[in-house]
């Protein structure tokens, strides 16, 4: 039987309904106590412990930081490496272009032409291919200089100015390999493409551009790495208190 207090059918009250709005709110309070107390005394304890020094905000900024600059020195460094191997494998082979010749398929790179599978030395010199040849060797160079200079954040610190010469070795290198795919690609477009009607450009040119965009990649990664370091925070001196 339901207690109520009061007279007439509006002017009572319910106890139970009292006590069911009541109580609920009593129990969450009290959790909410028992749990900033909790709070209080583990704080409390950690203090308490002999050789337990607080991480200060200036350290936590600090170290993620750090972080944030090895992210990107690694990630120019990773993009370095492939646009070495790249740069490598576009200069090496020989799918620069591919062709019809005398209804035979033939292909040529920067050293050698194939017909039908049976490769063969270039007979006679070109200006653009000794040019081609020349900016993609010397962006190998100047990328694999950028790699191993680069490699030094992670021993002596980004601070180092060895990072900041990797990444404008490896910008170098792919403004480089920009040049040599440029002259090819002018010449190939004016002269092949007047003499073959059936050509096109095959995957070691196409890895060529690849490369192109990840050593301009790698070396602006370098580069943010090594700037950043001059916005790094200074470390506090205040004594601790």
């Amino acid at each position: 039987m339901e207690v109520t207090a009061g007279t007439g059918p509006r002017g009572g009250f319910s106890i139970t309904h009292m006590l069911h709005s009541i109580i609920p709110s009593f129990v969450r309070r009290t959790k909410a106590a028992r749990g900033a107390g909790f709070k209080k005394e583990t704080q409390s304890l950690l203090a308490s412990r002999p050789g337990h020094t607080p991480a200060k905000p200036e350290d936590r900024s600090s170290a993620a930081f750090s972080r944030m600059l090895y992210t990107l020195a690694g990630g120019g460094t990773l993009c370095g490496v492939a646009a070495l191997v790249l740069l490598i494998v576009s200069t090496a082979t020989d799918f620069w272009m591919q062709y019809r010749y005398s209804g035979s398929s033939a292909n040529q790179g920067l050293w050698r032409f194939c017909i039908n599978h049976k490769c063969h030395a270039h007979t006679i010199t070109v200006a653009f291919w000794d040019a081609t040849r020349a900016f993609m060797l010397l962006a190998v160079l100047s990328c694999f200089a950028g790699v191993v200079l680069g490699l030094s954040a992670f021993t002596n610190g980004t601070k180092n100015r060895r990072v900041r010469t990797g990444g404008i070795a490896l910008v170098l290198s792919g403004f480089l390999a920009l040049l040599a795919l440029a002259i090819y690609t002018g010449v190939t477009v004016t002269f092949f493409g007047k003499r073959f009607l059936d050509w096109r450009f095959s995957w070691s040119y196409i890895i060529g551009w690849v490369a192109v965009i990840l050593a301009f990649a790698a070396g602006v990664f370098q580069l943010c790495a090594y700037q950043r370091t001059n916005a790094e925070p200074a470390p506090s001196n205040n004594p601790d208190s």
